[in-house]
């Protein structure tokens, strides 16, 4: 049997989801990840058994005072990706003072951070504790590749697989894992929760109107 565990660069899937947006006008904000996921399980064989998703992200509370809905948004979205059974794994935003070439100056921004960390932590975890045998990490971001580096080393009988967002397909990951692929618009749209979405304590969510 090979268990197949999907992690989600939350971040990394939004901005694609933005990127899609831009290039099509095809909104896929109200994306079913745990349906998107298993849709590709075929990939791994036969034998392949759907495990977990993992979802990686932050909720940017700096907003607060500015954007006060999106934060609201991130959040019942979450509790919709929860209720398709997967599980959350949360980091944080960190202020940041970079150069801004516009304004000559020094400028407040915030940066997401812990993700690539968290991420590389658990395939780790996953694989010491024998839960899985494929890691799919739904990214396309180059940060990770020495953790997929490492990983392989360490577990020559496992696998790791990137499963590239919409537009971010990356040649260095590529190298790393051969055997990974790209998500399809075509998938995003299709892999879309019903709205509204019922929880198990009876709450109904709607799709935000721009979603």
């Amino acid at each position: 049997m090979n268990k197949v565990a999907f992690l989600i660069d939350g971040f990394n899937i939004y901005h694609s989801i933005r990127d899609l947006e831009r290039y099509t006008g095809y909104r896929t904000k109200w994306l079913d990840i745990a349906s998107l996921c298993k849709s590709y399980i075929y990939l791994f064989g036969k034998d392949a058994q759907f495990h977990s998703v993992y979802y990686f992200s932050a909720i940017p509370y700096y907003l607060a005072s500015q954007a006060p809905n999106k934060i609201t948004r991130h959040k019942q979205y979450i509790k919709c990706l929860q209720s398709s059974g997967i599980h959350i794994e949360l980091g944080r935003f960190k202020e940041k003072f970079v150069f801004c070439d516009k304004c000559r100056s020094m400028v407040l921004k915030h940066e997401e951070k812990e993700t690539d960390v968290t991420i590389a932590i658990k395939v780790v975890e996953l694989f010491l504790k024998n839960d899985c045998d494929t890691c799919v990490i739904v990214s396309g971001d180059t940060d990770l590749s020495p953790a997929a580096r490492k990983c392989k080393a360490i577990f020559p009988h496992k696998n790791i697989v990137f499963a590239f967002p919409f537009n971010r397909k990356n040649k260095e990951l590529l190298k790393i894992a051969p055997n990974s692929f790209s998500i399809s618009k075509k998938q995003y749209i299709k892999h879309q929760f019903a709205n509204p979405i019922t929880l198990e304590n009876g709450q109904q969510i709607y799709k935000p109107s721009l979603w």
